[in-house]
């Protein structure tokens, strides 16, 4: 299964409002392991920065000016995700933005029932307990220590680990090679002569004590005919 987990900034709340998406950064997933394929663009929002946005993400009027403009990066932007399930911390915040960007420039919208709303899995999973970002890190173990701001590839990065966590658990160091390891085989019959059988020294002593071979002895007669190898076939 092919899986995009995807994370949105903007300028404010609300696209109907006035408010544009300036950020969207996106993992890919295949089979539920990360495969280091991404997707990552500031956008110019064509509007000026409120005060509020810029405390949470950084970006400002100036950085932003000639950034590309959503209807120039939308074809891109559709071709990273394709037909993937989209994985989203509070889905209907972002899928609202993408879907007004998209009508926006005469795109089809993504249909909600395709994006998992990884928020709402947490509620689900830990009832009553903070369900943000940087609390399932917390829970998680998960280093968020780099995220001094918000940002949509960096955010985007930390809810795949944290969506691995909640479906099932990351395992660390687990690494999977599309190489299949090979074994030497002896191809010829002077490596067959330079192998040496390594013969050990000595025997093993037995660690069966007289004791227990009088009682096997024992067992094994009290058996008669019922014992395998005392049938004859």
């Amino acid at each position: 299964m092919r899986e995009i987990v995807l994370d949105t900034e903007t300028t404010g709340l609300d696209p109907f409002d006035g408010h544009r998406i300036v950020e969207i950064g996106a993992v890919e997933i295949f089979n539920g392991l990360p495969t280091g394929d991404t997707y990552h663009q500031y956008i110019n929002p064509e509007r000026d920065m409120p005060a509020e946005a810029f405390a949470v993400h950084g970006l400002s009027d100036d950085f932003l000016v000639d950034k590309p403009k959503f209807s120039e990066i939308a074809d891109d932007f559709l071709a990273f995700i394709r037909d993937a399930q989209l994985v989203i911390h509070n889905a209907s915040f972002d899928m609202k933005f993408i879907n007004a960007e998209l009508s926006w420039v005469n795109k089809t919208a993504i249909p909600m029932q395709k994006a998992v709303d990884t928020l709402q899995v947490a509620r689900k999973r830990f009832p009553g307990s903070p369900a943000s970002l940087d609390a399932l890190c917390r829970r998680f173990n998960i280093d968020n220590s780099a995220r001094t701001l918000h940002g949509a590839l960096l955010d985007s990065e930390i809810l795949a680990e944290v969506y691995l966590e909640l479906s099932g658990g990351r395992q660390p160091g687990l690494k999977f090679s599309t190489q299949i390891p090979t074994t030497k085989s002896v191809s010829s019959t002077s490596e067959l002569q330079d192998c040496k059988i390594r013969v050990r020294p000595r025997e093993l002593l037995s660690r069966i004590t007289e004791e227990e071979k009088a009682a096997h002895n024992v067992f094994i007669d009290n058996l008669g005919s019922a014992a395998l190898w005392n049938k004859v076939s």
